[in-house]
């Protein structure tokens, strides 16, 4: 399952809703993006939100 290694974003599920107040399933994805990173001494490919890689590259 596609998860943030940073903050532990995942899809969430909910509803839909008209005006008429018809519910259909619909599903949020978070915006995640492959990134390559130095963890630990080496380098790993990871899956990181975009929220958070902005604030990692805020904090360099």
């Amino acid at each position: 399952m596609a998860k943030c290694y940073f903050t532990g974003k995942t899809k969430h599920f909910g509803q839909s809703r008209s005006h008429a107040l018809n519910a259909s399933k619909r599903t949020w994805k978070p915006n995640l993006q492959r990134r390559r990173m130095m963890i630990d001494g080496r380098m790993q490919t990871v899956m990181v939100s975009v929220h958070a890689l902005r604030t990692l590259i805020k904090e360099r």
